[in-house]
């Protein structure tokens, strides 16, 4: 499914359709893929597949991002000093910088050093 849902994002192997890479990625979720939950974020993020709905795409970051994934912590930290999806809230997005941070993110890092 998650497979499937990538193929349509890119057009690789199928003719690339946001629609159905939107579906596949709900699917994948359905069945507690982790990446899927990101793709996912995205999508309602930029509107990808689906309308725009900044307050799902923050779902999904959050869903994302307590699972690990490192990428959905530094978006999930956007999202809050930005106040997308939102209201913005500094000390939120100063913890899911500094958790991005730890697990690697680089520009977490240099995010928490500007904060």
């Amino acid at each position: 499914m998650f497979n499937s849902a990538n193929n349509y994002i890119t057009g690789e192997e199928t003719e690339k359709n946001l629609k159905n890479a939107f579906y596949w990625y709900q699917k994948a979720v359905e069945n507690g893929h982790i990446e899927a939950m990101f793709n996912l974020a995205i999508c309602y993020y930029n509107g990808k597949g689906t309308e725009k709905n900044l307050e799902k795409a923050l779902y999904w970051y959050q869903k994302a991002a307590e699972n690990g994934v490192k990428e959905a912590m530094f978006n999930l930290a956007i999202c809050y000093e930005n106040g997308e999806g939102t209201e913005k809230n500094l000390e939120k997005a100063f913890y899911w910088y500094q958790k991005a941070a730890e697990n690697s993110h680089i520009k977490a890092m240099f995010n928490l050093a500007i904060f």
